[in-house]
């Protein structure tokens, strides 16, 4: 146990098996929660009590403490129209920046959900989190990249090489099928079904479900097994489908510098594009050919439909032939 959850007497751990084992969340999720419960109990104890008996006015104060600029000097939040160019306006210290609403809206969240946890174990009589709101967070639009910015991106890689191929797959991948990068980095070579033109993938919690895999995808990983994985391979059982050039499983930090490398040499600002944008731009496109939502809901492994519908927002030409197909006044 370390050091930051010794304030939690351990309820932590338990919470934390909860969120794995019971609620199926996966490990990033589950750190995520751990992360931001931690802050709360180090920020608890600077304040001289104790996060197992907290009131609902600590639980705001900590809010407005994560969302303000911070003096850790004069140990007070300030305005930001106080705290000019990183520097307090009283004291002259270092201003700690304040998060944006989303990082205090996850943060609740975490809270919430552990506190609620506890009272359902009998670990504590009220939920000090009841009646607790926060600002409302606006759900941002996906990004998305126009199918000739996709095709760009995709033929960068130097397919002459061992690497490139594996590079080109592995685009292919991530945009024909949609995968969620920790999703596109876990597969297997158990997971590709090529005759039923599928792969099998393991998202969120654990949950399995079946993508289709197209043609072009197809083929750019069947030469990658063929050609290049071998070069790349140490092991002889080595299960992973995607590996380095030291024969190591891909990791998403070096996906994703691959991924922003090839934007960069296409022309596209390598700020606006990451692994995830590539699934954004699959679920776009796939409803500007009108694609039935639940059926990209099912390929994107979303379990709330909500989820999906965000991209509908950004079809605007789709939402135009809806609209003037379907309203007698259109």
């Amino acid at each position: 146990m370390t050091s930051k959850r010794i304030q939690f007497g351990g309820w932590l751990d338990d919470f934390a098996e909860h969120l794995s084992v019971e609620r199926g969340l996966s490990p990033n999720t589950v750190e995520a929660y751990l992360r931001d419960l931690t802050m709360y109990g180090d920020w608890a104890a600077e304040q001289g009590y104790s996060p197992l008996a907290t009131t609902r006015n600590e639980i705001r104060a900590f809010l407005s403490y994560r969302e303000k600029d911070w003096c850790p000097s004069c140990r007070t939040t300030l305005d930001n129209a106080v705290a000019e160019e990183g520097l307090c306006g009283r004291c002259g210290s270092t201003v700690r920046a304040g998060v944006s609403r989303r990082s205090v809206a996850r943060g609740l969240s975490a809270l919430r959900g552990f506190y609620r946890y506890c009272v359902a174990m009998g670990r504590l009589q009220d939920d000090p989190t009841e009646n607790v709101k926060h600002k409302a967070v606006s759900r941002r639009l996906p990004k998305s990249l126009s199918l000739k910015e996709i095709e760009d991106i995709l033929c960068q890689p130097d397919t002459k090489k061992p690497a490139g191929v594996r590079d080109r797959a592995m685009l292919e991948v991530a945009y024909g099928s949609g995968l969620r990068v920790t999703e596109l980095i876990s597969l297997r070579l158990a997971d590709l079904e090529f005759e039923e033109h599928f792969i099998r993938c393991r998202g969120k919690g654990g949950k399995e479900r079946l993508v289709p895999l197209g043609k072009e995808a197809r083929q750019w990983v069947e030469r990658y097994i063929g050609q290049a994985r071998p070069v790349h391979s140490r092991r002889h059982n080595e299960p992973a489908l995607f590996l380095t050039q030291q024969g190591s499983s891909m990791t998403r930090q070096r996906f994703g510098q691959c991924v922003k490398r090839y934007a960069a040499s296409a022309g596209i600002e390598a700020s606006k594009v990451s692994p995830h944008v590539f699934r954004h731009s699959f679920a776009t496109h796939l409803l500007e050919g009108d694609a039935d939502l639940r059926a990209v809901q099912a390929m994107l492994g979303h379990v709330d439909i909500s989820t999906t519908e965000i991209y509908t927002h950004v079809d605007r030409k789709r939402l135009r032939r809806v609209y003037d197909r379907y309203f007698p006044r259109a």
